[in-house]
């Protein structure tokens, strides 16, 4: 196996600081937390359970057949992009509104 390889692993193991996997009956590795989510990860468990099979990217791998593992790389649906939104009239309404709602600002209704 070599980075970038897609494996499928089955959880046996989760840790405060990790997943352990066992890909094959030889080939064992980790999910380090910090490749669960792009977000912040309180709880493993949130995402992982021991005994899911899940599909996992092979980010390093030694020579003693141990893996380094992301499962953020492979299981994220709908990631969404940043997008830039171009105000047309900026905060014109805001300013035209304010003398109104400052002279109206505790009358009852």
């Amino acid at each position: 196996m070599k980075k970038g390889d897609i494996v499928k692993g089955r959880i046996t193991s989760i840790k405060p600081y990790g997943a352990f996997v066992k890909v094959d009956d030889s080939i064992d590795g980790l999910v380090h937390i910090s490749e669960v989510n792009d977000g912040f990860v309180r709880n493993i468990e949130d995402y992982l359970s021991v005994g899911d099979v899940v599909d996992l990217e092979v980010l390093k791998a030694s020579e003693d057949g141990k893996l380094s593992l992301s499962y953020k790389k492979c299981n994220t649906k709908g990631r969404k992009k940043r997008e830039t939104i171009n105000l047309k009239q900026g905060f014109t309404p805001l300013a035209e509104q304010l003398d109104e709602w400052v002279k109206n600002y505790g009358k009852k209704r």
